[in-house]
């Protein structure tokens, strides 16, 4: 009765065991392989990567037999533990603190046993996953903004003088976020108003930057400060958005009949997201559809030295992030 007992505590511990370990294949951050194609994987820069599996779906749902794991790196070098690099005894990678220049294709080999029951003959079986696996970083927004103002006449220096009143308002609304109006231009039109008469309307337009003088005072220390300087950014659209409602605001509830001649004209507000990316990133949606709106490191064979969106070409080039065509 006793070894019964025992056999059954056994038996529902390693039940346990077993329930745990397939529980673990439904969790977020795994990554699996596929013997049909490369697995590609972006890893935004200076975070881990997801957890990558020597297998694929199909054979982590069965028992394996004596499995070993070889990885090899992107220089094409057997991959071994070290600060980076974290192997476990699963077969598992995980790239720590992921840098430009790890990016590219890892490939693991996973070799098991097969047994037939009958003979217990052996025989190996190997099988081999490709991930690529590339670094990107958010990019850097920047907002176009354009708005109308009435003005009396298309002549004079008012027109000027409004423009860089404006100018100068909008700068000190958003000074403490270490963004700045650049770009700034307006021309003069003639327009007709449905059922009424000609106005004169100044359309102004600017873009809004979040590089002002001293900017990386709000990095603290780290070296990349995108979502620092983008929550800026935001913040400074909003601003500049309420600041032309309550103008509108205005315009309707502290004038009576007497509208001054150059006032702000209602819903003439526009904004437009504008995306740069950091030099040795750009953006692909045909290459990189899983990660269409990243800045995603420019492969080999292409380069970016500015803050351009996009990958130019260089055959010369043959590493990761390349920033210059030598």
């Amino acid at each position: 009765m006793l070894v019964w007992a025992l056999l059954s505590a056994v038996l529902w511990s390693v039940a346990r065991v077993g329930a745990l370990r397939s529980s673990l294949f439904s969790k977020k951050g795994f990554v699996y392989g596929s013997i049909e194609n490369p697995v590609k994987i972006y890893v935004k820069l200076h975070q881990d990567s997801p957890i990558l599996f020597c297998m694929d779906v199909n054979r982590a749902s069965k028992e394996t037999v004596d499995p070993t794991y070889l990885w090899i790196g992107p220089n094409e070098n057997t991959l071994t533990e070290n600060g980076q690099i974290n192997l476990t005894k699963e077969g598992a990678l995980i790239v720590k603190d992921f840098m430009e220049s790890l990016s590219g294709l890892y490939t693991c080999t996973l070799s098991y046993k097969t047994i037939k029951a009958e003979t217990q003959e052996e025989t190996t079986i190997k099988k081999r996953y490709d991930f690529l696996i590339f670094a990107y970083r958010e990019p850097d927004y920047s907002y176009h903004m354009a708005v109308r103002f009435t003005t009396k006449s298309c002549v004079g220096r008012y027109n000027d003088l409004l423009f860089r009143v404006l100018k100068k308002i909008l700068d000190n609304l958003i000074s403490d976020l270490l963004c700045h109006v650049i770009e700034p231009s307006y021309k003069c039109h003639s327009v007709k108003i449905p059922e009424s008469d000609f106005v004169n309307e100044l359309f102004i337009a600017f873009q809004v930057n979040p590089f002002a003088p001293g900017w990386k005072s709000v990095c603290n220390d780290s070296i990349d400060c995108e979502d620092a300087t983008n929550r800026n950014i935001l913040e400074a659209r909003d601003r500049i958005e309420e600041f032309f409602r309550s103008q509108a605001y205005i315009l309707y509830h502290h004038f009576n009949k007497t509208i001054p001649a150059m006032h702000f004209v209602d819903h003439s507000f526009q904004v437009v997201r504008i995306d740069n990316c950091r030099p040795g990133f750009g953006k692909n949606e045909g290459l990189h559809s899983n990660c269409a709106s990243c800045c995603v490191v420019c492969s080999p064979g292409t380069f970016s030295p500015d803050a351009d969106v996009t990958c130019q070409i260089c055959v010369s080039v043959h590493t990761y992030g390349a920033k210059a065509c030598p």
